[in-house]
């Protein structure tokens, strides 16, 4: 074990005087509390470590202890429900609100283990040896890590052990032998190895409609959610991660305000599952590093959920990581930076911030994983630009590494429109892999439909310039016709409470049956106003405050009602016609 001394320190960065050869992101041990650290250069018989707690205490001439393994977490059955810092100590059942100096990782629980496999099976890496299945929690998987494998020698009968109790021990190809417990230590910087990636075919549904609907997210495919502060990133990103269709959900807290992040930390526990009735928090983790927590903790964070994550995901589960938000993380990565006299980067930042954000992003995949399941990773990243400034870095740069972009739009929050996501600056690159899906699932129209609100949208945005200069009873009937039904879709299909009962979720039937409602409708209107119809005809229609408070009044089990909307429409429409001819016949 190598050993260096403290030379000097300059806040959670310090440079040390090597006894023996360093690697470069090496975990280290400083200080007589065991502080944790991590190698960020080596440079001959100097090393540069950066600490993960704080740094008070320390003095130079204070030791450097090498562990010879690189910065890594340990995984198991404990993780799930869980609540931790950003790498992965526990911040629940501990006594404290606060990370102990010189912590490691969670006190190992006893657990119910039942082997899957007896002596003399051969095993291979990532296959699953056991199971862990306490009352009321979630079966999990126990996996032969991706770096081992071989020949079952002993493997211990079910019952219960410490977590890190050995209960297998295999024999590799080259006799050595691997001693394994019910979980296993995993690099954070290292992405876990699959058998292959594969195509994203579904989409990760959310039961938002502006999302699910306009914009969605493929199932292991990525997204980010830019937005000034009280545009709701973090009630979006809290109904996502209720309602969204994932096995197991992954929040990362990283560096916003403890205040913010206290809120989270008190109602996440008391979500109850949709699922299941239970506990949301069952099928969970938090991660927390809130902006008064060791800065260095923040920039790690980020890379400890996605490892949590892809080792759900190799238990053939759907993860979905929520990381709120990665501006505080590059805030971290620029502080990091300046410290070690690193030349800054547009905004400050260091060059390599791109680099750091395309390795975050590539680890989101649908996959098949080493021990033949599928599986997916899909990750859901908020930014906080500064002003609300799409234009920083921070944002530019993710746009190049995520195929949704959902920006939350101050205006639209600020008359209390949510989800206030701006449907004319957000996009989605899945909607050519997933249109086949919807198509199959009930809503061939999908796609034509999904156009022509967007059309209604840009359309009537180019229309309100008009407006506001001549008024809108000066435009033609067919531009006022626009503004109607660009009115109509923004307040029928994409505003939705996060708190109402009925309208906090729509499922992909309910999202179609309500697509289909407000396309006959502007089907039906289209034609009046060809046949001459004036517009103010159409928005005195009574059935209009119906369509606009659908998403509240019609429920999940409630398909026959659209049905019965859908021919209200036709009635209404009809009789206005009709109304039309007779006073056309008046006039003659």
């Amino acid at each position: 074990m190598s050993q260096a001394r403290i030379s000097h320190i300059r806040g959670p960065v310090l440079q040390a005087q090597a006894e023996g050869p360093f690697r470069i992101n090496e975990a280290v041990r400083i200080g007589r509390h065991d502080l944790l650290g991590e190698v960020l250069r080596a440079d001959g018989d100097r090393v540069t470590v950066q600490v993960y707690e704080d740094t008070t205490n320390l003095r130079p001439g204070d030791p450097v202890r090498g562990s010879g393994q690189p910065l890594a977490v340990r995984l198991g059955p404990g993780v799930l429900g869980g609540i931790f810092d950003g790498l992965l100590r526990p911040l629940s059942g501990t006594g404290s609100d606060f990370v102990q100096a010189g912590m490691y990782a969670a006190e190992p629980e006893e657990r119910p283990f039942e082997p899957l496999v007896g002596e003399g099976d051969r095993l291979a890496p990532g296959q699953a040896f056991g199971r862990v299945a306490a009352e009321g929690a979630r079966p999990q998987r126990c996996l032969v890590p991706p770096d081992a494998g071989g020949e079952v020698t002993a493997v211990e009968p079910a019952g219960s052990y410490r977590e890190d109790a050995v209960v297998l021990r295999l024999r590799d190809d080259r006799g050595s032998e691997h001693e394994l417990a019910m979980g296993h230590v995993w690099p954070i910087r290292r992405p876990r190895p699959v058998h292959r990636r594969t195509a994203l075919e579904r989409p990760l549904l959310t039961g938002q409609r502006i999302l699910d609907g306009l914009f969605p997210v493929a199932r292991g495919g990525t997204a980010a959610m830019p937005g000034g502060f009280g545009t709701g990133k973090t009630v979006l990103q809290q109904s996502l991660a209720k309602w969204c269709e994932a096995d197991v959900i992954i929040y990362v807290g990283c560096g916003e305000r403890g205040n913010e992040m206290t809120e989270v930390l008190h109602e996440f526990p008391q979500l109850e599952d949709p699922r299941s009735g239970r506990p949301l928090l069952e099928r969970s983790v938090i991660i927390a590093n809130t902006s008064n927590m060791p800065v260095a903790a923040r920039e790690a964070s980020i890379y400890t959920g996605v490892t949590v994550a892809e080792y759900f995901r190799d238990q053939g589960l759907h993860v979905a990581l929520m990381a709120d938000s990665t501006s505080r993380w590059a805030e971290a990565l620029r502080e990091i930076s300046g410290r070690l006299g690193e030349l800054p980067a547009e905004g400050g930042y260091p060059a390599y911030l791109p680099s750091r954000l395309a390795e975050f992003y590539e680890r989101a995949a649908p996959v098949e994983t080493l021990g033949g399941d599928a599986g997916s990773v899909t990750l859901i990243g908020a930014v906080s630009p500064p002003g609300g400034d799409f234009s920083e870095p921070v944002t530019v740069q993710t746009k190049r590494f995520t195929r949704c972009f959902w920006p939350l739009d101050r205006d639209r929050a600020r008359s209390r429109f949510f989800p206030a996501v701006n449907p004319l600056q957000a996009y989605s690159e899945d909607v050519a892999e997933l249109a086949p899906w919807w198509r199959e699932h009930e809503h061939p129209d999908w796609d034509r439909q999904r156009r022509r609100f967007l059309g209604l949208l840009e359309e009537e945005q180019r229309l309100q310039r008009m407006a506001r200069i001549v008024g809108k009873e000066s435009l033609p009937a067919r531009q006022q016709l626009t503004l109607l039904c660009a009115e109509l879709v923004n307040e029928a299909f994409l505003r939705q409470s996060a708190f109402h009962e009925v309208d906090r979720y729509t499922s992909p039937a309910r999202q179609a049956a309500m697509m289909r409602t407000i396309d006959r409708f502007l089907d039906r209107a289209e034609e009046a106003v060809a046949d001459g119809v004036a517009v103010s005809r159409i928005s005195g229609l009574g059935l209009l405050r119906r369509l606009r408070r659908m998403g509240e009044e019609i429920g999940e089990d409630e398909a026959d009602a659209f049905e019965e909307l859908g021919r209200r429409i036709d009635d209404d429409f009809d009789r206005l016609g009709q109304q039309d001819g007779e006073d056309t016949q008046d006039a003659g």
